[in-house]
């Protein structure tokens, strides 16, 4: 058990994408909702967010 809860902070609960790449995602998003999110778009917007950052920090950290 102390195994498997220690993986678990570890591990990402997004496929490592580039920020171009989620960025791209981001806009298609916003472009198909025409100004205004639905309640799962919204949704989705904020995983993206999550994406979006996680991958930045991997950039500048890589950088470093």
């Amino acid at each position: 058990m102390f195994a498997s809860s220690s993986s678990s902070k570890s591990a990402s609960p997004y496929p490592v994408r580039s920020a171009a790449v989620v960025n791209a995602d981001i806009r298609a998003l916003w472009g198909r909702a025409g100004g205004a999110l639905s309640s799962a778009e919204q949704e989705r917007y904020q995983r993206l967010l999550v994406e979006w950052a996680a991958a930045v920090r991997a950039d500048v950290v890589e950088a470093a």
